[in-house]
């Protein structure tokens, strides 16, 4: 078997998600399962449709066709806004999108006619976190594109936290949430069925008695795969976070100076390396690199163990303070955060492996 390979555990992953999903269901909330950050594995989307989820978003075209074409039955949904070349491919094989532009809406409904289609939307809005969405006073210009593409399903209404600003969902945004579907409704003079406010940072506030009515699905991908809430920061301590386990083969073991010998300039990523003059040290090498890891976001789980950095196929090691000292050939494991997560996913030079375990 090879290395550098994630370790899957799907019994921690099916407990995550029926939690979460028991969770919402008791507040009348549905459950998207966002499945972009492990690029919509076959295995995990049948533990995800097992465990409760109403429905699956991806943010790539791809992995929708690959899902549909392996007999998916929950509706999919395209969770990038699309972009106008795949439109055609889009309205083929998803059933629905979310949008923020009235450029998109008109290019959806175009197809739709041409094919005697129908197509679902999801309206993105915006609540500050300045990523995509239209904005709130936009809503009579929505309504009219809507009321002119007729294949065109106006689905609901969802919002984004914390993607790109870091913005917190607080009980305020959600409720103007809950008005702006309200006054979409009004114009369109029929209801929406969704109204999702936020994703795996929104279920920290899922028990509280003022948790806004107007919510009722969510879009969960975090909280599933890793039981963290990075947007919040820290774990949520009713979900498990040993879902993923990256481990690494290592390749050298040799004592090293802290800092570069001779002159210096940046480095191959065009950063400025800093160094602690620490002195000479045993360091190792593990082959597993940018190319395949945000290793950054990655957590020793050796002890002794400190990442001191990684070019594109080797990260450098402190492990000077290993109760062992360690060995060419010795597996390292690590804790990946979300964005070491998405990349190992991605990474074709990364093997998978699934392991199971009674739940607990």
């Amino acid at each position: 078997m090879g290395w550098p390979r994630l370790i899957v555990n799907r019994s921690a992953f099916a407990e995550n998600v029926k939690a979460i999903c028991s969770r919402c269901a008791a507040h009348g909330i549905s459950v998207t399962g966002v499945t972009k950050s492990f690029c919509g594995d076959q295995e995990l989307v049948r533990l995800l449709a097992e465990g409760g989820v109403q429905s699956l978003a991806d943010s790539c075209l791809k992995n929708i066709v690959r899902l549909k074409k392996s007999g998916v039955s929950l509706p999919l949904y395209l969770l990038r806004i699309p972009a106008l070349s795949e439109i055609e491919e889009l309205v083929c094989w998803a059933d629905g999108s979310f949008v923020s532009s009235a450029e998109t809406i008109e290019a959806i409904e175009s197809v739709c006619a041409r094919q005697g289609r129908s197509h679902s939307v999801i309206l993105m809005f915006e609540l500050g976190d300045l990523r995509e969405g239209f904005w709130p006073w936009e809503i009579p210009c929505i309504a009219d594109v809507l009321r002119r593409s007729p294949h065109v399903v106006p689905l609901g209404v969802a919002t984004n936290f914390g993607c790109y600003g870091g913005t917190i969902p607080t009980r305020e945004k959600k409720i103007f949430w809950g008005e702006i579907k309200n006054e979409l409704e009004r114009l369109l003079g029929r209801k929406m069925r969704l109204c999702s406010g936020g994703a795996t940072s929104s279920l920290k506030n899922l028990d509280d008695p003022d948790f806004p009515a107007c919510v009722n699905n969510l879009r969960i991908g975090e909280g599933f795969s890793l039981g963290t809430d990075v947007v919040r920061g820290g774990c949520i301590p009713w979900l498990r976070q040993d879902v993923m386990t990256a481990e690494a083969e290592i390749v050298e073991v040799r004592a090293k100076p802290d800092s570069p010998i001779g002159e210096t300039g940046l480095t191959a990523f065009s950063e400025t390396p800093k160094f602690d003059n620490s002195g000479e040290r045993l360091r190792a090498i593990a082959a597993l690199g940018r190319q395949n890891v945000e290793h950054s976001e990655l957590t020793p789980l050796d002890a002794g163990v400190k990442i001191l950095g990684a070019s594109s196929d080797h990260m450098i090691l402190d492990v000077e303070d290993m109760p062992r000292m360690p060995r060419v050939g010795d597996i390292l494991r690590f804790r990946p955060g979300f964005p070491a997560m998405l990349r190992l996913f991605t990474s074709p030079y990364v093997e998978r492996v699934y392991v199971d375990e009674p739940v607990l």
